[in-house]
């Protein structure tokens, strides 16, 4: 384990990469995503403080995603071997806003992702450029204006 303070922009892991770490943030705010075969990006998840970012592969297995930071940040980096008991309740909680989120994607409207992501992510809606969470909802940044303008009508 060890602290680390990473810079806005840098690139924590890449596609492919192997021996993938765990990052806890303390403060600050990092994102995980892929990249399709005509380079667009699509959000895996976010994770402001208090979260937990990994890749779900072993170890020894390439990394399926990139994991960026969007704000300076101090995170606690470790190896996936190192994942203790403690962590066990930052793990079920991202598990369960996966799992939501995938039943989301699967059924849900442009309007009420973006509702479930204000709940998930509360803190951080002011922080992220609105073409990253239409990336995030699966949407295009026009179909995200219309769901909040609809809204903002309610």
């Amino acid at each position: 384990m060890k602290i680390i303070k990473v810079k806005k922009g840098q690139i924590l892991q890449r596609n492919g990469d192997l021996n993938s770490k765990v990052y806890q943030v303390e403060s600050g705010l990092l994102r995980s995503y892929s990249i399709d075969s005509k380079g667009k990006e699509h959000i895996y998840m976010f994770a402001p403080e208090g979260w937990i970012i990994t890749d779900n592969v072993s170890s020894d297995v390439p990394a399926d995603l990139f994991i960026d930071v969007l704000e300076d940040s101090v995170v606690i980096q470790r190896d996936k071997d190192e994942i203790i008991v403690t962590d066990t309740e930052k793990l079920i909680k991202r598990i369960g806003v996966l799992q939501k989120r995938i039943i989301m994607l699967m059924s849900a409207t442009a309007i009420e992702r973006y509702e479930h992501f204000i709940s998930t992510y509360p803190d951080i809606v002011q922080r992220v450029p609105q073409k990253l969470i239409a990336s995030y909802l699966g949407i295009t940044p026009e179909a995200l204006s219309a769901a909040k303008g609809s809204r903002a009508r309610k």
